[in-house]
Formats: C-alpha cells, structure tokens, sequence
C-alpha cells in the first residue's frame, strides 16, 4: 500500500472511530481545513434528503458535493459510490433506484465500512452492500454498473489514472459517470504539493480541472463535463494552511481562488471505438 493510501486510511479510520463513539468531529481536515473543512461540506443535502437517514451517516459524510444529485436515478439500476464511507451518498441513491436497483459502497477502511453496515442496518435498507477494497482495483466486473458516484475521493488517490480505468472498465456501455470533488484552476505550489498531510486533507491531490478532463477523455469516456460550482478564497484555509507550515500572506496569489469543488460528469460509450464485427453489443 503507498503511503498515501496508508494515511488516508489512517485519517479516514480515525473519523469512523470518533462518530461511532459519538465524540465531536470537526471535519475530515481538523479544525478549519480547506479541501474537507465546512465551507466545503456544509449545505450539501437538503433537510429533506437527510432527515430519515441515521445520524451517523450524515455526521460520517465528508464530501464537497451531492453526487446523487447530478443526474437522475432511475428504479432498477445498479450504482457504485467509489470511497463511501459512512454511507450517507449510498442509502441516498439505494432510495432512488428501489427494491429492484442495488447499491455498492466501495471503502478500503474498516472503521468505515463498519460505520456504513450499522447505518445500513438502522436505514433498513436491503439494496445495499458495502465491500471492501481500493478505488484503484475495484472488485466488481466488467460492464456490471450503470451509475457510479463519488463524493471528494478521487482526489485522494495517488493513482487517478487507474481509477479512471477502473471505472470505465466496470460501467455499462452507455453508463454514467457522475461525481463530485476538489479541482485546482491554476497551478499548485510545490509547498502544498510535497505535503502529505495537505493530500489527505483533499488538497495537493487535487486533479486540475482541465487535465481531470483530459483524463477521462483518454480513457474513452465521452459527454465529459467538468463543472466548478464553489469556489475557495484563502481565508477559507487560513488557519489550516498556517497549521501545516505554509506561508500564506507569501502564497496567497498562488492560492486564492485557486480550489474549487466541481461537478464531474462523463458517459461510456455505447460501443467501443475498435469494435470488430463480434466484439460489440
């Protein structure tokens, strides 16, 4: 496992562990972060979205948008929510697709994954399975998901590429990918980037927007979309970025504006551009 993976499932399993024993948590980032911290995660879901679900999953939910709702979920489908944590995005979409749909919550951290099985068993919900593993290898195969959703996680991969591979390789000819997370709109600076403490906290991870689309581009996705909708000044991260060593008042032209959290649309095609006369369907 890298080392970012081992941090992130380090800070993430903490997480899990606080809302579980009910202790006050502040955020994926700590006191006043930037990339997870409150003006990222707050008025993400509407009272009536949240109000039937456990209090744990909504208190466990550390994301920077609402996937569930960038496209509309149809009865019947098959969702994956890549890094699903305590489950909040997972019950949402479980209620959209029905009894006769199913919803996979994909998490390489245990504390989470057993934070997600009690609020899946508090929401009765009999749509949902949780499994356990990497973004980067998802164990699910080929062609087997219509939808897949994620809320501020692919940022936190060391190897985004792979997961982009990965997602294609299991969606559905003519499947939908529909996430939310942190984009940069300029260049980072090297003092953010070498931090790892900055990459868990949603930060130095961050994919420009720019090159996310290309990257989905490259990997064959079509109808990609890539679409800021908050964006961050640096009194946001003040206190944050200081904590961690950085010199803002130095920096602050560099940072500044600079992260935003986005929309993140793309589609498979229906058929392969190398088709031969057998090979599509």
């Amino acid at each position: 496992m890298s080392d970012v993976q081992q941090a992130v499932r380090a800070r993430y399993g903490a997480i899990a562990s606080a809302v579980t024993e009910s202790a006050t948590n502040s955020g994926c980032c700590g006191a006043n972060p930037f990339g997870c911290g409150d003006p990222i995660t707050s008025n993400l879901y509407s009272a009536a979205e949240t109000t039937d679900l456990p209090g744990a999953a909504v208190a466990a939910s550390l994301g920077c948008g609402n996937p569930t709702a960038l496209l509309a979920l149809e009865p019947g489908q098959i969702v994956l929510d890549l890094g699903s944590g305590g489950g909040i995005d997972v019950l949402l979409a479980a209620k959209r697709v029905g009894p006769t749909g199913k919803v996979y919550g994909l998490d390489m951290t245990d504390e989470m994954l057993a934070l997600a099985g009690e609020n899946q068993r508090k929401a009765g919900a009999t749509n949902v399975e949780f499994l356990k593993g990497t973004i980067e290898s998802i164990p699910l195969p080929d062609n087997s998901v219509d939808v897949i959703i994620s809320n501020c996680v692919i940022n936190l991969s060391g190897d985004k590429d792979a997961v982009l591979r990965e997602a294609f390789r299991v969606l559905k000819p003519g499947g939908r990918f529909a996430v939310s997370d942190v984009v940069v709109r300029g260049d980072v600076p090297v003092e953010i980037l070498r931090s790892l403490e900055l990459w868990v906290g949603c930060i130095a991870g961050a994919l420009r927007d720019t090159e996310f689309a290309a990257k989905l581009t490259s990997v064959g996705f079509i109808e990609v979309d890539v679409e800021p909708w908050r964006v961050y000044n640096v009194e946001d991260a003040r206190a944050f970025l200081t904590e961690a060593g950085v010199d803002v008042d130095r920096l602050v032209a560099q940072v500044d504006g600079m992260f935003a959290s986005a929309f993140v649309r793309a589609m498979k095609p229906v058929k392969n551009a190398c088709c031969g006369p057998d090979c599509c369907r």
